[in-house]
């Protein structure tokens, strides 16, 4: 019996919570009827001569009540033809229902006249009772081809770093931007060339998956990353990679470039390969490390580090090496000194050899032995307790 009323108050109490969110929210929807927001995607783009500017217009109903909305652009410069449309026609009003969002695309077309310069437009909103009154500008600036070879297609390709540098055992990764310029939605086929070997790969821009083709509303940009992985037999050169993109009739190619500096590594060690070293307290101590070259690429300004117990001292000769090409080797000599009052037992110490994108460690037991003056002292201290007990022996045997 308790358990079941104990069940029934607890239904009791999420029924009146239940009321009472929803009398808050009619509450609220009441107080806060109408709420209207409008935004572009891009406020402020650069584009090239004979361009066109495509991009979408957001409008938020924020409030309860359903909205019918009136957009226009009234600012455009008399050298562009500008749109608000969606897929298939030009529009001037959208219903917005409670709650909703919905998007439009905003299209400024400039003629051959039109300038290198800067270009302002204006898109305005309104309710059908003239209540909201929405207003966003548009600046637009206009620069000149960068490449001779492009022309109107269908569709554009661009990227802004269309070279790249590194190992040959690295990834690289480019960026390409696909602007259709169709009228209509299309599949953009997408397809490479690289040298024999090489392995390239299309993703979506910040995602792993692989893909072989690209969807692009009309008007629209994408990007898609261009994934190139050389061969580990791949020499130091240039490689050229040749991206085709293509919807039919449509197409656009944009060359790509790797540069391969070489593999980088490093080997270090000694020749008998002990890695330990006796020393005394406040003596130097040394032991020769060479360092070989064992990548493809030339190494620069090669350092020398160590990690050493509190007070110790450690040096190297010489102090870097400034160029070492591959399969080269050479000595440097490693000095340690233990502090002067550091214990007779074994430390260790690190040395860090820092090349150009590599760096190899070794480390070093010391092991800190008494000082030979101890030793000497010992000794004496040995004899005269000997030379002691003889003579007091030898005048107890004469009584």
């Amino acid at each position: 019996m308790t358990t079941c009323c104990l069940r029934n108050l607890i239904l009791s109490c999420l029924a009146i919570m239940l009321v009472c969110s929803l009398a808050h929210a009619e509450s609220q929807c009441l107080h806060d009827n109408r709420l209207l927001e409008m935004g572009v995607e891009y406020p402020g783009i650069t584009i090239e001569r004979e361009d066109t500017v495509s991009m979408d217009v957001l409008i938020y109903n924020r409030g309860c009540s359903n909205e019918s909305v009136h957009i226009q652009v009234v600012r455009q410069p008399k050298e562009w033809t500008t749109k608000i449309k969606t897929y298939q026609f030009q529009v001037s009003d959208i219903y917005v229902p409670s709650a909703q969002d919905k998007s439009l695309t905003f299209e400024a077309i400039p003629n051959k006249s039109v300038k290198p310069g800067k270009y302002a437009f204006e898109i305005n909103a309104s309710t059908v009772d003239g209540k909201f009154r929405l207003r966003q500008p548009v600046h637009v600036t206009v620069i000149e081809k960068t490449s001779s070879k492009e022309s109107d297609t269908g569709v554009r390709l661009s990227t802004s770093y269309p070279e790249l540098r590194g190992p040959t055992d690295g990834e690289f990764e480019f960026s390409i931007d696909v602007n259709s310029r169709l009228d209509k939605d299309a599949i953009f086929n997408l397809s490479a060339r690289g040298p024999d070997g090489w392995d390239v790969n299309f993703k979506p821009a910040y995602e792993s998956k692989y893909i072989s083709s690209l969807r692009i509303k009309t008007g629209q940009n994408s990007s898609v990353a261009v994934e190139v992985k050389p061969p580990p037999s791949a020499q130091i050169g240039e490689y050229p990679i040749n991206i085709l993109v293509q919807s039919g009739d449509a197409q656009a190619e944009a060359e790509l470039k790797v540069i391969l500096t070489g593999t980088y590594d490093l080997e270090t060690g000694t020749a008998n390969g002990l890695l330990s070293l006796d020393a005394r307290a406040g003596k130097k101590s040394s032991v020769s490390v060479y360092v070989k070259n064992t990548g493809s690429a030339t190494q620069q300004n090669i350092k020398f580090m160590s990690f050493k117990p509190e007070n110790w001292k450690v040096s190297f000769e010489p102090e870097a090496i400034e160029t070492l090409e591959p399969n080269d080797m050479k000595q440097v000599e490693v000095t340690v000194e233990p502090y002067d009052d550091a214990l007779v037992g074994d430390y260790s110490v690190s040395l860090s050899v820092e090349g150009e994108k590599v760096e190899k460690n070794i480390e070093f037991r010391i092991t800190v032995k008494a000082s030979s003056t101890w030793a000497w002292i010992g000794i004496f201290i040995i004899v005269a307790v000997i030379s002691g007990l003889s003579f007091i022996f030898q005048r107890m045997g004469r009584r």
